[in-house]
């Protein structure tokens, strides 16, 4: 019995300090509205790899003044609760206005008593800035998936693109690479408006 409860207490433990993903809470309304974005180009390839990219315009600020932002932000976003030991700063150059975040965290797919479903995703995100402008990449994706298990590493280029992340109609997202195609998608709608918010406010 006591090691019943031990293993019970483990597992609950372990559930409570996963990533808190408050910042993808979706509406029953909203969720019917958007299950399109995730379909066929939702993931974009540049030279066969995976690139989400955008543009934030920021008219009558420097360049100067918008590195300064986004390394300030980009290097809290490093600290920030979900993020892992080795999420890091890994490039600056004030005179180029280039920023490099090397990022580590949870993705999960499924948070209950006794379940817990997630995902090491690993990316990069690097801002360009020049004046009056922030372009903003994400990049080098890749999971590791199932480590309590038997670790898997998956690719971004060969698991959440069109070909991989969709079913053979491309009218729904795939059994299992799906999850991974969705939730990467909405970390990167989030990152992105998010940094938009910050700089043009």
């Amino acid at each position: 019995m006591k090691q019943i409860i031990t293993a019970l207490a483990l597992t609950l433990s372990m559930t409570a300090t996963a990533q808190d993903n408050t910042w993808e809470l979706t509406t029953p309304s909203e969720k019917a509205a958007i299950d399109a974005k995730y379909l066929v180009g939702a993931v974009p390839e540049k030279d066969g790899r995976v690139v989400f990219e955008t543009t934030i315009e920021v008219p009558g600020k420097s360049r100067a003044a918008l590195y300064d932002e986004m390394q300030k932000l980009m290097t809290a976003m490093t600290k920030e609760p979900g993020q892992l030991e080795n999420s890091n700063i890994s490039t600056t150059e004030p005179e180029n206005g280039l920023v490099v975040g090397a990022y580590q965290e949870w993705l999960v797919f499924k948070n209950k008593p006794l379940i817990l479903d997630r995902t090491r995703l690993y990316y990069n995100l690097v801002a360009e800035c020049s004046d009056g402008k922030v372009h903003l990449t994400m990049n080098r994706i890749f999971y590791i998936y199932d480590e309590e298990r038997t670790p898997l590493t998956y690719k971004a280029e060969e698991w959440i693109t069109d070909r991989y992340g969709l079913n053979k109609k491309q009218n729904k997202l795939a059994r299992v690479s799906g999850k991974f195609r969705k939730k990467t998608i909405d970390r990167k709608d989030y990152l992105f408006c998010r940094f938009e918010k910050a700089l043009t406010k």
